[in-house]
């Protein structure tokens, strides 16, 4: 016989979100670019307290909040300066970025418990050290900024390399240069040691002037700037109520509910994009949609077009990966002009990539990868992989997390070749 269990049923506690208005399992709501709920943990308008609801409770919500309250914790306007002066830091002359005032390193925490807020920050800096990098290789390394694709017309997208005068008539030495992949462009090799350290730690400046002075042509890639960024076409959609021989009172019940719904739409976005962000889409530059595209691509237009007998490359990280790609693509051709190829902490997999055995045996004769490891600078480091030597570099600036290693650490190294021989 079953014995009845009187339970006493209050109301039960449930999970909210931003607004206030549960989220059933298995929705996922999209966020405007720039945003992401691990990105917004931490806001204050995130930590509203549990309230109690019914399982069965139909009404809407959010139409039960006080939108200006909650707007009193919204984060502060993501409205930035676009100048380093604005953020009151400049480069002094060890090449750091300090504050102008209190000669203070970069803070990231700027305003506590807004981890969104200071990233923006943090972005919008960087944009702005983008573009003095792009000034330094002009004005202070004389080269030239030169458009790709070369036959782009005037509408289409477009990114840019940096050469040096020499680049394409030095009949001897050509430098080329790949950074790796994420937030960097031309002229860098890690933002964050340009930001935390210094422009000699995170930029391709020394090496640029080192190989001229050692009389190299320089040619700068740009494996990341493969799109340009548009804001999104508004879509209108209009009333079928407009054309419609339906009774005016029946349009009206229609057209009243239709500005109810845009009017809670208008309502939760404020919330899922609190800062009216723009929502933006990505248009791919021809030939140039990849890191690997943009070597080939280089290759083909440029370095192959080259004068120079000896080419020697530099590539870090994913830069690596590129040329690997470009040798699988180009294999007769990269033999015929590259002589040695310096890589650090490339994440090139010669196994991955089918690199065949005729490039791997080039490789092993050809190229060097500087690791990380806590072996003695330039001590041989065993590998699994049957492609070039791998040598040690001590990890640089260990309060940064162990950043990638710059090929700023072993700068004399990677201008003597060939390789140390593996022990």
């Amino acid at each position: 016989m079953r014995n009845d269990v009187s339970v006493a049923r209050g109301p039960r506690k449930c999970g909210w979100n931003l607004v206030g208005a549960r989220i059933p399992r298995g929705k996922v709501i999209t966020t405007a670019r720039g945003s992401s709920s691990g990105e917004l943990e931490g806001h204050a308008s995130s930590r509203l307290p549990p309230q109690p609801c019914s399982w069965g409770q139909s009404s809407d919500l959010l139409s039960r909040i006080d939108l200006d309250e909650l707007m009193k914790k919204d984060e502060p306007p993501l409205d930035f300066p676009d100048t380093l002066e604005g953020f009151e830091y400049a480069f002094n002359e060890k090449g750091q970025l300090r504050h102008i005032k209190t000669g203070e390193p970069f803070v990231f925490n700027y305003r506590e418990d807004l981890h969104r807020w200071n990233q923006k920050r943090y972005e919008a800096l960087g944009e702005i050290i983008t573009k003095y990098v792009y000034e330094l290789l002009e004005k202070d390394c004389n080269l030239k900024k030169i458009s790709i694709p070369v036959d782009a017309t005037e509408s289409e997208p477009k990114s840019f390399i940096f050469m040096s005068e020499d680049a394409l008539t030095n009949p001897q030495k050509l430098m080329v240069l790949i950074h790796g992949s994420g937030v960097v462009r031309a002229g860098q090799w890690a933002r964050r040691l340009i930001i935390n350290e210094d422009l000699d730690s995170g930029t391709q400046i020394p090496f640029i002037k080192r190989a001229m002075d050692e009389g190299y042509g320089v040619i700068v890639l740009n494996p990341n700037e493969n799109y340009i960024e548009v804001e999104k076409p508004k879509i209108h959609v209009q009333s079928s109520s407009d054309s419609s021989d339906e009774p005016a009172e029946k349009r009206e019940r229609k057209d009243k509910v239709s500005k109810e719904t845009k009017k809670r739409r208008d309502f939760y976005e404020k919330y899922r994009n609190p800062q009216r962000e723009k929502e933006m889409m990505q248009l791919y530059i021809r030939e140039n949609g990849s890191p690997e595209e943009h070597a080939i691509y280089v290759w083909d237009h440029f370095i192959a077009q080259s004068a120079a007998e000896n080419v020697f490359f530099v590539a870090h990280s994913y830069g690596g990966l590129a040329f690997v790609e470009l040798m699988i693509q180009r294999e007769a051709d990269v033999k015929s002009k590259v002589t040695a190829v310096a890589l650090t902490d490339s994440v090139h997999n010669v196994w991955h990539q089918e690199a065949g055995k005729t490039i791997r045996e080039w490789m092993r004769e050809n190229c060097c990868n500087w690791v990380s490891s806590s072996e003695p600078l330039d001590t041989s480091v065993e590998s699994m992989l049957p492609d070039c030597p791998r040598v040690s570099a001590v990890p640089c600036h260990q309060g940064l997390n162990n950043e990638v290693i710059s090929p700023s650490f072993s700068f004399h190294l990677l201008f003597h070749f060939p390789p140390p021989e593996p022990s």
